[in-house]
């Protein structure tokens, strides 16, 4: 789950990370009032959207006076920012947070994440803050330095020096770095999150490390041990299918194609889509609808599917284990009479009583089309939903 800078930062704060003072606003008289009362000598008035690039997009601006502030708040309110991780289509700024000016020495890249490579939490740190991560390690990967946590000795206090030294810091300012590396780590695992990221992380004057900017992932299969952050989410930031398909425990991606997908299971819903861009098509999300989904979970994947106007086809593929085939093939057929379906279907399934679940599709009267393995389904529902793109 994300959540905006200004609740990382809360949370954060909560560990003994410093973070800048700052305000939530939602209107330009809330921004100029927040100025007034950080009562620094400039402000920065930060647009609070799911994506990074704001500052590039216009989205971060400093304001010199609290009737600045308000100017700048009031020209970013209700604008459509558009980054690199926005889209095309862009987030509408609905939240600002007005901050404090500090005095910035220096930028630094510091991030958590989970290693599934070599199954541990990963520091990744860099003297290049401020830039995005991917562009120096395409251009300068020898300047991220990797330092892995083990899980049961956890975070020490050389890991932090290791990593102080590294980015050349002075004695002075590694004494102050161990803390705040320290404090990161227990954020990050004690709020079970999948990624922290400070960018930039800044040097101070006075030799002290400030979180300028903060993003953190939450573990969404965590969040039944942290009860207090589900209020974080913010649902004008997700696009409205997946928040209908997160009613209903589907796990539902949108993406730009035409063949729409109904998976269980997020390894087959990955080589589902593997193999309809093999097929030259393009997957239109990726739906997976888990192992044990009802007859009612299928109708109303089908439902969240045929919602997207770019689908032309769907393409069911069902392994039964847990969910029998049979189970799929009623929900299917229900589905198609209830939704009036009008585009074609293709359906791919092995396992638990297969043949049943293929005699309900082949005697429902639907124009239904039954494929016999992966490759097949995938060069029909290409051909169906119009041809290769």
């Amino acid at each position: 789950m994300k959540i905006h800078e200004y609740q990382a930062k809360a949370i954060l704060a909560r560990f003994g990370v410093p973070v800048p003072r700052g305000e939530l606003a939602l209107t330009k008289d809330e921004a100029r009032a927040a100025a007034q009362r950080l009562a620094t000598s400039v402000v920065v008035v930060k647009a609070q959207i799911h994506a990074g690039g704001r500052g590039k997009a216009g989205g971060v601006k400093v304001a010199k006076s609290p009737d600045e502030a308000s100017r700048f708040a009031e020209a970013l309110l209700g604008k459509t920012l558009v980054t690199p991780q926005t889209g095309p289509e862009g987030r509408i700024v609905r939240r600002l947070l007005i901050e404090e000016g500090l005095d910035i020495q220096r930028e630094l890249y510091i991030s958590i994440l989970v290693d599934r490579a070599v199954g541990a939490p990963v520091f990744m740190v860099s003297a290049a803050g401020g830039m995005e991560i991917e562009e120096v390690a395409h251009s300068n990967p020898e300047a991220i330095l990797r330092q892995a946590v083990h899980p049961e000795t956890g975070f020490e206090p050389y890991h932090a020096r290791k990593l102080a030294f590294g980015l050349g810091m002075s004695v002075d300012v590694a004494h102050t770095a161990v803390p705040f590396l320290q404090s990161l780590y227990n954020a990050f695992i004690d709020t079970d999150a999948s990624l922290i990221e400070i960018n930039p992380c800044i040097v101070t004057g006075d030799g002290h490390l400030v979180a300028l900017d903060a993003k953190v992932n939450l573990d969404d299969n965590a969040l039944y041990r942290h009860a207090e952050f589900r209020e974080l989410r913010d649902l004008d930031e997700e696009t409205p299918l997946e928040v209908e398909a997160s009613k209903f425990k589907l796990n539902y991606i949108k993406l730009d194609g035409t063949v729409g997908c109904m998976v269980n299971g997020a390894g087959l819903a990955m080589a589902t889509m593997d193999i309809i861009k093999h097929a030259g098509g393009s997957p239109a999300n990726f739906l997976d609808v888990g192992g044990g989904a009802s007859e009612e979970q299928v109708k109303n994947a089908f439902r969240i599917l045929l919602s997207d106007s770019s689908v032309r086809a769907v393409f069911v593929n069902i392994f039964g284990g847990i969910l029998r085939c049979d189970v799929l093939a009623r929900g299917v057929v229900n589905a198609a009479k209830d939704l009036n379906l009008k585009i074609p279907v293709v359906v791919r399934m092995e396992g638990t009583n297969v043949e049943l679940g293929r005699e309900i599709l082949r005697t429902s009267g639907l124009n239904l089309v039954v494929a016999h393995g992966m490759k097949d389904g995938a060069e029909k529902v290409v051909v169906l939903a119009g041809g290769a793109r």
